[in-house]
């Protein structure tokens, strides 16, 4: 199988066909490590084998592409994780100021298939059943990232997790090898829709623990498609820490919590909760009656948000085990340097900040602010930028490092120029927003995330109004404060604007 020759940045055509267009070889460096030993033998996994038929017979020199998401990860919760901190964001390029405008699973992952803000894409929620549009039926899958790349020249495969409400009976357009987890519940027997010899089986992982299903899946599918004529796209979607059971045992959390691998039961049983100013927030009769009307946490509360963190830490430890693999797999196969990896959540979780114990849909930091940091060709390593970032700028940036245009009107940007010319990266304003959570009701709230600014308009009439330089632990909502009448008044109309906008230059 021909060597693709590796690939240094994006190509000044974006967006034009990449037939003809002019490549450069680059000589890279020796790699620095030998590659590792692989965690599970390739001959102890059950997978069907692909089809190599539907792959595009061309010469090809884009990197790779792997995208590895979690489920309700925290920025918080990287210290869980010593291989992502070591062999993603030590050799990339860590955006510390991530959001989520939508702080919930399916309309987070709708956002990174489309580039659009949910009012756009249409996922107001995670399934039909509790809003007038969510889950897998309201988005167009016919027009996704998946499609782009595809239609694009490049292979593309999928692997755990995908949207609410997808029952199994159909691989989405524009993945060519599809690995899908069906359910939940049941974190040892995966039960996987899958289709990769081009008929869709249904099979039961009987004594698996999900996470390492995920992760042996992943790495047989790179295995077997890199390096090859076409790049790869991979998208490796994990579960946890999703919450996924209520208590079994003495010691779990009156709220559900994940599943935890054997092998790491009660590492993190010890650990304190990683704890800023907010947590347990002594006065809270600046915010809105949700958090107004709830009481300080008693000390059983308090422990069980302390067993809830450690169960959440050891289901990531997994997670981590998995990123090593794939790094390791990516290294033996000798593409590592021309592969780019992203890492990311979809949303995060709130852990007693602001007296709420457990859960996300808030526009708080905890809940709307996740790890997103990306490694590989145009990603330098060590690189850090903190200017406001979201998950509509995946499908953008993977398209500017495909070298192929959005087949979407999208609202995001790619983030390439960033990286490679911060100063000139144009200023920006974020929406928030969150859909109704009845089939009739009111959107949950709206806002705007500006560089100093966060400002939010609930469907209750309350507002709130955070210094995110001063207060970045939104301690002191300055709503009600006359001296900040003119900015509350400016950002509101900016959010009214918001939440109709479409397309980038009317989304900033």
């Amino acid at each position: 199988m021909n060597r693709r020759r590796h690939w240094t940045g994006p190509n000044p055509e974006v967006g034009k066909r990449s037939v003809g267009r002019r490549r450069v070889r680059v000589r890279w460096l020796p790699c620095l490590i030998a590659a590792l030993a692989l965690a599970t033998p390739a001959a102890l996994i059950s997978r069907p084998q692909p089809t190599t038929a539907a792959t595009p017979a061309i010469a090809d020199g884009r990197p790779n592409v792997v995208f590895i998401s979690t489920d309700d990860m925290r920025v918080a919760d990287l210290p869980a994780m010593p291989n992502v901190r070591n062999l993603i964001a030590a050799r990339g390029t860590n955006f510390t100021t991530s959001y989520i405008p939508f702080p919930l699973c399916c309309p987070s992952r709708a956002a990174w298939l489309t580039g659009q803000y949910n009012h756009n894409n249409g996922v107001m929620g995670n399934l039909s059943s509790d809003s007038p549009v969510g889950g897998y039926p309201a988005l167009d899958n016919t027009n996704t990232l998946a499609t782009w790349l595809r239609e694009g020249g490049y292979q593309t495969a999928y692997v755990g997790r995908y949207l609410h409400g997808y029952g199994g009976k159909v691989v989405p357009p524009g993945w060519q090898e599809w690995h899908a987890v069906v359910g939940h519940n049941d974190w040892f027997n995966p039960l996987m829709r899958e289709n990769a010899t081009g008929t869709l089986t249904s099979t039961t992982y009987t004594g698996q623990y999900l996470a390492d299903k995920i992760d042996t899946t992943s790495n047989a599918v790179i295995r077997d498609r890199v390096p090859g004529v076409a790049p790869l796209f991979l998208w490796v979607s994990h579960f946890a820490p999703h919450a996924a059971t209520l208590p079994i045992e003495p010691d779990d959390p009156r709220f559900s919590s994940p599943v935890v691998p054997p092998r790491y039961k009660d590492l993190y049983a010890n650990t304190p909760v990683p704890a800023d100013p907010s947590y347990n927030e002594a006065d809270v009769t600046d915010k809105p009656a949700y958090v107004r009307n709830r009481a300080r946490f008693s000390a059983d509360v308090q422990a069980d948000i302390r067993e809830l963190n450690a169960q959440r830490w050891e289901s990531l430890k997994a997670v981590d085990d998995s990123v090593r693999n794939i790094v390791n797999t990516l290294t033996a196969t000798g593409e590592i340097n021309n592969t780019v990896i992203v890492f990311s959540s979809d949303n995060g979780y709130m852990m007693g900040e602001h007296r709420l114990p457990a859960g996300k849909i808030v526009h708080f930091e905890p809940s709307s602010r996740v790890p997103l940091i990306i490694r590989g060709p145009g990603f330098p390593a060590g690189t850090v930028r903190n200017q406001l970032v979201a998950n509509i700028d995946l499908a953008p940036t993977l398209a500017d490092v495909a070298n192929i245009a959005p087949k979407r009107v999208v609202d995001g940007r790619s983030l390439l120029p960033l990286v490679s010319s911060p100063r000139t990266w144009p200023g920006r304003k974020l929406a928030l927003e969150a859909g109704p959570t009845t089939i009739d009701g009111p959107d949950l709230y709206h806002g705007v995330r500006t560089a100093r600014w966060k400002y939010i308009r609930h469907s209750t009439g309350e507002h709130e109004l955070y210094d995110m330089v001063a207060d970045p632990h939104e301690l002191t909502s300055l709503a009600n404060d006359p001296a900040y009448d003119a900015t509350e008044a400016s950002l509101d109309r900016i959010t009214t604007r918001l939440a109709t906008c479409k397309g980038e230059t009317n989304c900033r």
